[in-house]
């Protein structure tokens, strides 16, 4: 039987790029990625695995005709970090998804986060959230066989992104805009996202159709993540600040104050988290990396 072509948006991003390692693993798909240039040096390496990349563009919905045809089956995302996306994810998902459905794709995964701004009762937008969640309804009107929804968590990643700064007691570390004791960061490798977007695709029937899958290492709070990483060996400390002294810090700080504080109120993944990790967690056998372990071989000092 011919392997069923995936598409996946993303391939060479954060998501993206552990949906193609996982898809590639599996050995029993094979993988076209999109590439607003596919003469790239990250196009040519994906190329060079075995991976089939076509010039398509999230920005430019006639160019997914491409990247759709023939696929059973695809991957979607959108990227909120992204200056050409930023206030337009909702848009730009919603079109993704309606030439998917066009193209004749069987099973769409769309990768959501929750609906911030209802679950706050509209105190908080936190748009890179809600904006991802209003497309689920477009996703399941579609009409599509089969459509699963995966849930990122907070990125492990994130803690080397946020370069630690120097804090009023003379260490390094984090200033947040919240309880650094409230353990309610669902949080995880952001490379393991695709082990449960590729267990999906292969499960068929055998996973319920509009599932949700949150893809969680585990429940932690800034202090939890400070003291993983001291007992390494690191000296790093983290401070609560005021919401407006946060909003100063950098441009985009507030979405990400808003974020904070949807965290602490709410949790990340909101009151469907226990349902929805359980659900990829009994897709992928041995469930996600805890931050114990990837700070380890991650987040070593001097690396």
């Amino acid at each position: 039987m011919t392997e069923p072509i995936i598409s996946v948006v993303g391939g060479t991003g954060a998501q993206g790029g552990g949906v193609v390692d996982a898809l590639l693993g599996a050995r029993k798909f094979k993988v076209r990625v999109a590439s607003r240039n596919p003469s790239s040096g990250a196009a040519k390496a994906l190329a060079a695995r075995g991976v089939e990349v076509v010039k398509a563009d999230l920005l430019e919905p006639s160019s997914l005709k491409a990247l759709y045809h023939g696929a059973r089956g695809a991957f979607l995302v959108t990227n909120f970090g992204d200056p050409a996306q930023r206030g337009r994810e909702e848009e730009i998902g919603a079109s993704a998804v309606n030439a998917a459905r066009s193209a004749g794709v069987k099973h769409l995964i769309w990768s959501t986060l929750p609906d911030a701004e209802k679950i706050s009762g509209g105190r908080l937008k936190v748009e890179h959230f809600t904006m991802k969640a209003h497309v689920d309804a477009v996703v399941r009107s579609a009409g599509f066989e089969r459509h699963t929804f995966v849930q990122a968590p907070f990125y492990f990643q994130n803690l080397k992104m946020f370069v630690p700064q120097p804090l009023p007691d003379g260490r390094r570390g984090w200033a947040v805009p919240m309880d650094p004791a409230a353990r309610v960061i669902h949080a995880g490798d952001i490379s393991e996202l695709g082990r449960a977007v590729a267990a999906a695709f292969g499960a068929g029937p055998e996973l319920a159709n509009g599932s949700y899958l949150a893809v969680c290492g585990g429940t932690y709070s800034w202090a939890d993540f400070v003291a993983t990483l001291n007992t390494l060996g690191h000296n790093f400390g983290v401070v609560r600040v005021a919401p407006e002294v946060y909003d100063g810090f950098f441009p985009g700080a507030k979405e990400l104050r808003e974020m904070f504080q949807y965290f602490e109120a709410h949790t990340y993944f909101g009151p469907d988290a226990q349902t929805r990790i359980a659900a990829a967690n009994a897709l992928v056998p041995g469930g996600f990396t805890a931050f114990s372990e990837w700070a380890r071989k991650n987040m070593k000092p001097g690396g």
